[in-house]
């Protein structure tokens, strides 16, 4: 995380700069809350829903809005520093929001289904990027002549046009379900609540009411989904010009990485055929033999591949200090962390172990004992067996390192795993959750001059008082969970317009104007 400083005016400026330019957003002129207005409309449609058998009791309270924590959302723009004159990605909070609940649900829902289908040309991490491109290897498609290619997709999703995504989502849907259903909800229901969420993007700023007419807004987990959805259809005919030029394709959320041993002119007449497709959706694109993506850098070095860590030019060696407050083991994991992640992506011994210098100095500048670091590093190399690698640079001893770790799935990879069973006929999110009995998550806070030992003195008290052989409680699991102190970002940031414009509830109903 980055500390950013700069002028509210300046700030102001390029949020309305950012309003006129985009005409996303349309201020409600007559100054009415639309706060009452959506929740009646999300109340009524979670009844129908129960009605209609589509949603049980339970699992409507599960996502109607919390009456007690109800508001509107608001808008802050978030600084892109390591871009030319910092532009502000606009975010609209809406942690409390009416529709919030509907639309993570929509997303815990739908997603799954979409990365069932898309899996083979979507990338989750860099991590994934670097298999694929292991895999073209192997597969002796890899040459002198072959060339990467990175697209963005310029100001996405806030250039998404509702009626395209809402035609797009019905399309998946229809193509994609059981019977005309996502578990026990039929795709009419699906729209229903798509439609609700999509249509009720309000939020204050400045003190003035605005709903969003285009894109979708950051902040609403579903709007992440529906733009998949929406690309997904766009990005077909490359696929296919990929698939059938036996190259590499796949797609992070806006950013696009594609390997080839097409010429650099044929690559162009493809992607000026996508430029025309939809006005809609806006590319820049670069093509070399040495590109960045995401977090790593890939070199064709005459027919072999290099891959290494990319560090943005604005990164700064700043990490948790070993002086801040928190739990000892969050610093351990730092170091063991950062050394994965450099042994799974750097291809080469060379350029792991001038990562690994950079971690080690990183560390030392953000107060982490040479004996600590030390300690860490060993730790890693002993459960990797990897302790050769460490004591001299030997290629051959690294590169089995590399690909045993580069196997190895990452935690989001196994929680997708789960995920992705069955996402149409029964999907995670409206299964019931089992509460484990005998498992405990009790809280405590910490404070880092007294808690050190505090773990340990719980849980001898816990077995010599409680867990005792035949007690009701013998296997009970308990797992302690500390609460940490306000960060400085708390003290620091105060973004929340007035309580009372984010809680305002009309009496009486009145159009938008």
């Amino acid at each position: 995380k980055v500390f950013y400083i700069g002028k509210a005016i300046d700030f102001e400026r390029k949020a309305e700069e950012y309003m006129l330019k985009t005409e996303a957003y349309q201020e409600i002129t007559n100054g009415r809350s639309p706060l009452s207005d959506i929740l009646c409309a999300v109340q009524t449609l979670l009844e129908y829903l129960v009605r209609k058998q589509a949603l049980t009791p339970k699992q409507r309270n599960q996502i109607s809005p919390k009456l007690n924590q109800l508001e509107l959302g608001h808008y802050h723009g978030l600084p892109k520093p390591h871009k030319p004159n910092t532009p502000l990605r606009p975010i609209i909070a809406c942690i409390n929001g009416p529709t919030t609940l509907i639309s993570k649900f929509l997303n815990a829902l739908i997603a799954p289904v979409f990365l069932t289908v898309v899996r083979e040309t979507t990338f989750i991490n860099d991590i994934d990027v670097i298999r694929k491109l292991e895999k073209y290897i192997l597969d002796g498609l890899f040459q002198s002549t072959t060339k990467f290619i990175v697209i963005d997709v310029f100001n996405w999703p806030f250039s998404l046009v509702i009626e395209g995504a809402i035609l797009a989502l019905l399309r998946f849907l229809e193509e994609n379900s059981y019977q005309g259903k996502i578990g026990s909800l039929q795709i009419d229901s699906i729209m229903k609540l798509a439609r609700l969420v999509i249509d009720n993007n309000c939020f204050v700023y400045n003190n003035t009411y605005y709903k969003q007419s285009r894109g979708g807004a950051m902040g609403s987990a579903f709007t992440q989904v529906l733009a998949n959805i929406y690309m997904y259809y766009w990005e077909q005919d490359l696929i296919k010009y990929t698939t059938d030029h036996k190259g590499i394709y796949g797609r992070y959320i806006d950013d696009i990485f594609m390997a080839t041993n097409q010429t650099a002119m044929e690559i162009q007449q493809q992607l000026k055929k996508m430029m025309n497709k939809d006005i809609n959706i806006k590319i820049t694109y670069e093509i070399n033999t040495s590109l960045n993506f995401l977090d790593i850098t890939i070199t064709n070095e005459n027919g072999q591949l290099k891959t290494s860590i990319y560090h943005k030019p604005t990164t700064e060696p700043c990490i948790l200090p070993f002086t801040s407050d928190h739990p000892r083991h969050i610093h351990r994991n730092i170091p063991y962390a950062a050394l994965m992640r450099a042994a799974r992506l750097c291809s080469n011994v060379n350029d792991y172990n001038s990562e690994q210098i950079r971690i080690d100095m990183s560390l030392l500048l953000n107060n982490y004992p040479p004996k600590f670091i030390k300690r860490q590093f060993q730790r890693f190399f002993t459960s990797n067996d990897a302790m050769p690698v460490w004591e001299k640079l030997d290629e051959a001893l690294y590169r089995r390192l590399h690909q045993r770790l580069l196997e190895q799935p990452t935690r989001r990879e196994k929680l997708l795993k789960n995920m992705l069973k069955d996402p149409i006929r029964s999907p995670t999110v409206l299964q019931t959750k089992v509460w484990d009995k005998n498992i405990m998550f009790p809280r405590y806070q910490y404070d880092g001059s007294t808690s050190k030992t505090f773990k340990t003195k719980f849980y001898k008290w816990w077995f010599t008082n409680y867990a005792l052989n035949g007690s009701p409680v013998e296997q009970v699991e308990i797992r302690l969970v500390p609460n940490i102190d306000r960060t400085l970002e708390k003290f620091f940031i105060h973004k929340k317009p007035k309580r009372e414009l984010l809680t305002r509830m009309e009496k009486t109903k009145q159009p938008w104007n």
